[in-house]
């Protein structure tokens, strides 16, 4: 009966695991289909990303749910007790990459309805999201596949996303201080910006989360860090 129930806890978990790995995969696809959206100003492309969001906090309350069932009937052990509690931000951290997913989405749309743009394509946006969705889906196969070295390369990564969010950021004052005009413009990429440095953000705590379910060890605040919004 005990390596039956065992069994049965293990299935469960597993169950779990693939959820969150599906609710990963979700919005990889948010993240990515705003940032199509923001660069091709495509208005569908932008709504469809608005309206998925219901999806993806359907998945963040269901694994939830499924959760706190899980630790009310079983009672896991240590391991795998850790294992579940590490799901639960994971399940945080991907909601909040939705949300900025939803927040590049509409903040694209309000961009695309105020007419034609003064600032042209920066190449430091383009590299800030391929990186930062390339951490978000190598955490994700880190998670998958349990492997902390990926997991770390994923946190030493979280640098370059800073760095190249400092580089728009000098150019967008560049552009304000010699054209007013492109002010309000300005104002809205480094929004736009930010939170995809934040994406970079959240993928590190998923990676940060992976080393704690692999090793126990939790790193989450082994090197400072500046405070941060959601």
């Amino acid at each position: 009966m005990t390596h039956h129930l065992s069994r049965q806890f293990d299935l469960e978990l597993e169950e779990i695991r693939n959820r969150i790995l599906e609710m990963g995969a979700l919005v990889e696809r948010q993240v990515l289909g705003a940032i199509i959206a923001f660069h091709t100003g495509n208005l569908e492309r932008m709504n469809e990303v608005m309206r998925n969001d219901r999806e993806v906090d359907a998945c963040e309350v269901g694994i939830d749910e499924e959760c706190t069932r899980l630790i009310a009937r079983r009672q896991p052990a240590a391991g795998d007790l850790r294992l579940i509690l590490a799901i639960l931000r994971i399940v945080t951290d991907l909601e909040r990459i939705g949300d900025k997913a939803v927040q590049i989405a509409n903040m694209s749309r309000l961009r695309r309805l105020a007419g034609e743009p003064r600032i042209p394509r920066l190449p430091d946006l383009d590299q800030e999201a391929q990186l930062a969705t390339e951490m978000l889906r190598a955490a994700l196969d880190a998670l998958a596949r349990r492997d902390v070295d990926a997991a770390r390369q994923v946190i030493g990564a979280d640098s370059a996303v800073d760095q190249a969010f400092n580089a728009i950021l000098r150019q967008l004052v560049t552009y304000m201080m010699e054209d007013s005009r492109t002010v309000s413009e300005a104002l809205d990429i480094i929004w736009i910006a930010k939170a995809i440095e934040r994406v970079g953000d959240h993928a590190t705590n998923i990676a940060e989360d992976v080393v704690y379910i692999v090793s126990g060890i939790d790193i989450r605040h082994t090197v400072a860090k500046p405070e941060e919004g959601a």
